[in-house]
């Protein structure tokens, strides 16, 4: 994969911005040091102060459904809210990342910066499923949303009402599937071929999910694959000890918010792409 860069000096650091992956845009990238992730960390609250914005700003998470205009399309995602009350359960209702990850997708593609057409996609921890179908209606020929079996029958529902029958327009097919973070054994279908894309919203929640998580994202990541996760900002430990163990093994870049959907950007949300060293 191409990649050019370019370093600009402020009075605090040294910043480096390039191509990552298959995005056609410059990121800041994070650069590998003993102290880069807790920087990281430290800058985004700094400069964000998500705990000042709005939560849920772009969704109602006691509703029964999100309906989102994506890709042409008015979407209805169908939503649990009294599984919330279900200790660890939180994929049964729609979060702000989800939302701003879909929409930066279709942004994204309308700016010629990605392409999706006929490309293989696997979104972990779909949940409601919303980026996976917008990736199925920007013409992914393959798109696997997966999840935690008890997290599949409202997932397959999504799918069902907004890619299912009478929607001819699609070219690819959009399967769900079980898959447990870690499992060193995942279906065969998820890893032959590789992803062009691992997309994840809200997927960064616990530091004893996060070896797991990383396991996974380094499965299913090849050298033409590009990993694009969407995060709320809400404990920096997490997502500090995250970022330390992911850079590791992978390049990882922030995209900036000038970058994403106009009408759809948060200061509580984070954007990082990602590709295996």
């Amino acid at each position: 994969m191409a990649a050019t860069e370019d370093k600009s000096s402020s009075s605090e650091e040294e910043v480096m911005v390039r191509k990552i992956g298959c995005y056609g845009e410059k990121v800041r990238v994070l650069m590998v040091g003993e102290d880069s992730a807790a920087e990281e960390t430290m800058l985004l609250w700094g400069i964000q102060q998500p705990t000042l914005s709005k939560q849920n700003a772009f969704v109602s998470q006691t509703s029964l459904q999100l309906r989102l205009d994506a890709c042409g399309h008015a979407l209805s995602i169908l939503q649990s809210p009294s599984s919330l009350t279900k200790p660890g359960v939180t994929g049964a209702v729609m979060w702000d990342s989800g939302v701003v990850l879909a929409k930066f997708l279709e942004h994204a593609v309308d700016s010629g910066l990605l392409v999706f057409q006929a490309k293989k996609v696997v979104e972990l921890g779909s949940g409601c499923g919303l980026v996976g179908c917008v990736a199925a209606l920007l013409g992914a020929h393959q798109v696997f949303l997966t999840d935690l079996f008890d997290r599949l029958k409202l997932l397959r529902k999504n799918v069902e009402v907004n890619l299912g029958q009478g929607q001819a327009h699609l070219r690819g097919s959009a399967t769900v599937m079980e898959l447990v973070w870690g499992d060193h054994h995942p279906h065969k279908d998820l890893l032959h071929p590789l992803p062009d894309y691992v997309l994840g919203s809200d997927v960064i929640y616990n530091e004893e999910a996060v070896t797991d998580l990383v396991a996974t994202l380094l499965q299913l990541s090849g050298s033409e694959t590009t990993i694009f996760l969407a995060g709320e900002l809400r404990n920096d430990t997490i997502l500090e000890y995250f970022l330390e163990v992911a850079m590791k093994y992978f390049i990882v870049g922030r995209v900036d918010q000038t970058q994403w959907h106009p009408d759809y950007c948060s200061s509580r949300v984070v954007l990082y792409i990602l590709v295996k060293k």
